[in-house]
């Protein structure tokens, strides 16, 4: 018996010998493999179609320093490089705008697919090429070419990355439209308005006509009519959208720039802040070009050639989203005979009808129509399936037009003074951008810049009828009428999608400007001094005052005070400094406060998915507070009890919340516990396992979506919006400037510059970038001509 329990002991033994083996074996495999497929960055290697041999330095922080010979090496280099560190981000980005993800991951990104492919990002892209000029086209080509050139290497090598192998497949060819494509997704999510005028709709058809002007930032005269229309042909909107898919509205920046009378050195200082969304890699990659047309480092998004955003040796500049009404919704009524053709004129009108087929990832291949009317593509009831509607939507944009913003950017890189940036700015339409720029001859200056509608009738608040040519554009903004200032007298120019005209312009851009606390605070450092330093304005980039608290606080605190509750987290309130840092347990309190007070005035009124779609609900309930302190309540705050109830049970209720995850006692109650970023991978959602090795750590970081310092979280605390990019440049010096890529410049989970600048984004902990071509501690790798 003994013997037998020994022998099945043994047997136990060696089979879980085995098993550790094997294990052993697939780890060491899985490192291997995922250790191979690192990018070379010292050395030669021969790349197929160059001219002459390009040097490519990455410094410390892994920016690519090219230096080519001429500008067709210069962007063939460009784009193998990028393909070296993004290349499965790039395929991501264009197969996301272009509506094929479902081919490679199945079948739960099928109506992401339709969606894309409804909002006809690809189709623009291909108008759009179109319309370049024969210099462009030779630009996508070559960096096409320089993408194609890693891809065929890597795959002949196997060292196509990793994620490729995970999912299984691998990518095709690059193509110059493929480039364009990405181009327009930025378009898309910065340039919407259209899911404002469904919500706007839904609430016409199902508030009071109180409700509805309460939910509108400025209530349109002389709108009886288009308001009629939107009641008689309602259009079905809950159920319709997937919130998910809709840009986060707070999409926006900060950049100001400061003349020589400000600063120590005597010449202009600019700083730039683009807000997007954070994650792994980065939606910016970091490069320096040179080549002996151009000397200019900066920033662009990984799959298009040139440097968007900037500095070369004479100009330096920045964006923020202007963010006006460029998607207008139609309310286009089908023939019930014939749900392709479209009421125009008391006529039926055949509209464009597109047939895709969609792959599907070991399923089969869908078949999809697309239906596109004078208007543009309509975006409800796509398949007309289920149901007949009697009435759908469609869409007109901007960016669905044939723009060449590519020619504008490959024109700003080689500009050497605001004449000839403002000349290439002519094309650059869509989305629209508030740029500021700085030369090195003193010369500050800002432009609104971009394709903005001017309507026949109305002003874009409300969806409009399709069937009347009373509506529809009769044009945009002239260039040359577009908001511009140059050297101003107050020596500095600050924009943060704040309002940037005042009440005497004569053309409708929107009426949903950003809140306006970050541009306030801003102007508000500005004129503290005249001898600023590039230090003083990293410094203004991660300020951490919070003057929407100021501007509310106050009054919220008296009104609890008068029902006598919660006294001593009002306590707590009162003594907090606004500062959204990690260290407290106010701005825990208030930035969630404030979503209740949201939640309580409106989720009860519309079904959860209208809710989530709501735009505005920071603008609109501001409005709504303000006009309640002063004595004029409106519907939704008397359907809330009064301002002091609603205000209390929204503390009480975020209070409550707060106990159950952070303990009992406020005093340990701490911003940071809660408010923490992490940068997430693409792939991490599919397991946790995936989450822990690709995604960064979760690390406190103060600032909010108010602050200066721009840190939007999601429901849980996760901050996945915010400072995606921080640039200063001095123009006393344009040899170099400061930067901060968050999370890092690769996005190769291997590569020492994935997540190394993390800390530094959460610290603010800038590096210098240089164009001079002397870099220390660099890794040189030589582009081989065959």
């Amino acid at each position: 018996m003994m013997k037998r329990k020994r022998r099945l002991w043994k047997w136990v033994l060696s089979i879980l010998g085995i098993l550790v083996l094997i294990v052993i074996a697939s780890a060491l495999y899985v490192n291997y493999y995922i250790d191979k497929t690192l990018p070379d960055i010292e050395g030669k290697v021969i790349v197929k179609g160059m001219d002459e041999d390009v040097k490519v330095t990455r410094d410390e922080k892994g920016v690519p320093h090219i230096h080519a010979k001429s500008d067709a090496d210069l962007y063939r280099a460009q784009g193998y490089v990028q393909a070296q560190d993004r290349l499965f981000q790039m395929d991501l980005s264009r197969r996301q705008a272009s509506g094929t993800l479902s081919e490679v991951v199945g079948s739960s990104t099928i109506k992401t697919d339709k969606f894309f492919r409804t909002f006809s990002l690809r189709d623009a892209a291909k108008k759009s090429y179109d319309g370049y000029s024969k210099e462009a086209k030779q630009v996508l080509g070559w960096y096409a070419e320089g993408v194609n050139a890693y891809i065929k290497q890597a795959k002949k090598e196997g060292t196509l990355p990793y994620e490729f192998k995970v999912l299984g497949y691998e990518p095709t060819p690059w193509t110059a439209v493929d480039s364009l494509t990405i181009g327009k997704y930025m378009a898309y999510d910065l340039g919407g308005n259209w899911s404002m005028l469904a919500f706007r709709h839904w609430a016409l058809a199902n508030l009071t006509a109180d409700e509805v002007q309460e939910l509108m930032i400025h209530y349109p005269e002389n709108a009886k009519s288009i308001i009629e229309e939107n009641i008689e042909n309602t259009v079905k909107v809950s159920g319709q959208f997937d919130a998910s898919l809709i840009p986060n509205e707070f999409n926006g920046s900060n950049n100001w720039v400061l003349s020589g009378d400000k600063t120590q050195s005597g010449k202009p200082l600019l700083a730039d802040d683009p807000h997007l969304g954070l994650s792994t890699p980065s939606i910016w990659y970091q490069m320096h070009l040179t080549s002996p047309s151009q000397n200019v480092s900066g920033v662009i998004f990984a799959g298009i050639p040139g440097i968007i955003l900037g500095h070369n040796d004479h100009i330096a500049w920045g964006v923020t989203n202007v963010g006006p009404d460029v998607q207008d919704l139609y309310i286009e009524i089908p023939n019930p005979d014939n749900p392709t053709q479209f009421k125009y004129e008391n006529k039926w009108e055949q509209a464009e009808v597109r047939k895709e087929k969609i792959k599907v990832k070991g399923e089969k291949t869908i078949d999809y129509k697309l239906v596109v009317t004078r208007h543009g593509p309509i975006i409800s009831d796509l398949a007309f399936k289920k149901e007949k509607p009697t009435a759908v939507f469609s869409m007109q944009w901007t960016a669905l037009q044939s723009t060449q913003e590519l020619q504008a950017i490959l024109n700003l890189d080689k500009a050497k003074n605001w004449h000839e940036f403002e000349t290439a700015l002519t094309d650059f339409k869509a989305p629209a951008q508030n740029f500021v720029f700085a030369s090195t001859d003193g010369t500050i200056a800002y432009k609104a810049n971009g394709l903005i509608p001017i309507r026949k009738r109305g002003d874009g608040q409300f969806p409009v009828p399709g069937y009347s040519a009373d509506y529809g554009w009769k044009g945009y903004i002239d260039f040359n009428q577009l908001p511009k200032v140059v050297n101003p007298d107050s020596g500095y120019i600050a924009t943060a999608n704040n309002k940037v005209v005042g009440s005497g312009y004569p053309y409708h851009i929107t009426d949903f400007w950003a809140q306006p606390y970050r541009y306030e605070r801003i102007v508000e450092m500005l004129e503290e001094k005249d001898d600023f330093t590039v230090e003083d304005m990293e410094n203004m980039q991660l300020d951490t005052e919070n003057l929407y608290a100021k501007e509310f606080l106050p009054n919220l605190i008296e009104s609890v005070k008068k029902q006598g509750k919660l006294e001593d987290v009002i306590k707590m309130m009162e003594e907090w400094d606004y500062q959204d840092s990690v260290s407290e347990g106010a701005p825990l309190i208030y930035n969630l406060w404030m979503i209740k007070i949201q939640q309580q005035l409106f989720k009860k009124s519309m079904p959860a998915d209208v809710y989530d779609m709501m735009p505005g609900k920071y603008n609109i309930t501001d409005e709504i507070l303000r006009q309640a302190y002063k004595g004029k309540p409106g519907e939704f705050v008397d359907k809330a009890g009064g301002i002091d109830e609603l205000v209390t049970k929204a503390l009480q209720e975020t209070v409550k919340d707060i106990k159950e995850s952070h303990g009992e006692d406020l005093s340990n109650w701490r911003w940071g516990d809660y408010h923490q970023v992490v940068f997430k991978h693409p792939l991490s959602s599919a397991s946790p396992i995936l989450a822990k090795l690709l995604d960064s750590k979760k690390t406190p970081v103060s600032g909010s979506k108010v602050t200066v310092r721009a840190a939007a979280s999601d429901k849980t605390g996760i901050v996945n919006h915010g400072a995606s990019w921080r640039f200063v440049a001095d123009l006393s010096d344009l040899s170099k400037a400061y930067h901060i890529v968050g999370p890092g410049q690769s996005g190769h989970v291997r590569s020492q510059w994935y997540h190394d600048q993390v800390d530094d984004w959460v610290n603010g902990t800038y590096h210098e970038t240089v164009i001079n071509g002397k870099i220390s501690d660099g890794y040189t790798l030589i582009l081989k001509a065959k």
